[in-house]
């Protein structure tokens, strides 16, 4: 750097105001952005607005949330969604059991271990199994399980379905928390002489683990509510069954799913109450997952 570089001026930026026709753009783009958002927004008010509506009944009624429907007749408002309500907890409960290992473990490999061919057709599988439909998932776990291996049509069947469509939620949005943990971390583990696995276990996953179970919240919230496998691998029960393996099982896709063929009130009260169960589900669901998103923002 020269004498003369440093005995020259400093020119003092200026910093211009929009133009006209700058602002109208922005505040153009502006109301645009407002208005689609507005008009996102007037389905879904409206949605459950009518679910609220029409079922707020039927889920403050006393024995709702505590009794089933054995022994109530279809003309009869009575008993509840205990049966339904436990049907669908344990179905995607099974099914996260099944799903969430193999979709850390493949999620790991992607970005930890992927170098290859092997890495491109798991990533290629992945995105396949994304776009796969319930009711396909449906029928390959049928022909699979129950036409081919002999097993009766049970709960545990509908769990298989689930995972299917379960897995890549997992495997993707594990896969970018655990992009997100930053290099110099494993670097300087490894450093230290600290194994490449037990750098995973002890500093990457302690890292991404709040988002990691923002995802596989999201995941059960996204199967929790699919009607084509409890529809095609399990069948219906007015009762409670516990056992996943044996017998009909009810869940509340199910249920609604049932009760549109009863023509009575009683039916239509149960079909809005079910309906309104559910979408209680998922809200719990996805304000969990926010909460663990905020955790992992918050660390960053």
């Amino acid at each position: 750097m020269t004498v003369e570089t440093l005995n020259r001026p400093v020119k003092a930026v200026v910093f211009r105001p929009l133009s006209a026709k700058r602002r109208i753009k922005n505040y153009a783009a502006t109301t645009f952005f407002l208005a689609s958002f507005a008009i996102a927004l007037v389905p879904l008010v409206w949605l459950l607005s009518v679910v609220i509506a029409r079922g707020w009944y039927a889920v403050t009624r006393s024995g709702w949330w505590t009794h089933s429907l054995h022994g109530v007749q279809p003309e009869e408002f009575a008993g509840g969604v205990y049966h339904a309500l436990y049907g669908t907890l344990a179905q995607a409960g099974v099914a996260a059991v099944l799903a969430v290992p193999l979709g850390l473990m493949t999620a790991v490999f992607l970005v930890e271990y992927s170098a290859g061919w092997l890495a491109r057709v798991t990533t290629f599988m992945v995105d396949v199994l994304a776009g796969v439909p319930s009711i396909v998932a449906a029928l390959f776990i049928f022909s699979l399980w129950i036409a081919t291996l002999g097993f009766p049509q049970s709960a545990f069947a509908v769990s298989l379905a689930l995972v299917l469509l379960m897995l890549p939620v997992v495997v993707r949005s594990t896969e970018e928390m655990l992009r997100l943990v930053p290099d110099e971390l494993r670097e300087a583990s490894y450093a230290l002489g600290v194994p490449k696995w037990k750098t995973i276990v002890r500093i990457v996953f302690p890292i991404a683990m709040p988002g990691i179970l923002s995802g596989v919240l999201l995941s059960v919230a996204r199967v929790i509510g699919e009607t084509a496998p409890v529809l095609v691998l399990v069948g219906y029960s007015r009762s409670i069954n516990v056992d996943i393996f044996n017998g009909n099982m009810a869940s509340l896709p199910l249920l609604i799913y049932t009760e549109l063929t009863n023509p009575q009130h009683s039916g239509y009260l149960r079909i809005w109450g079910a309906a309104l169960t559910l979408i209680v589900i998922v809200a719990v669901i996805n304000i969990l997952a926010a909460a663990f998103r905020f955790v992992a923002t918050r660390r960053r």
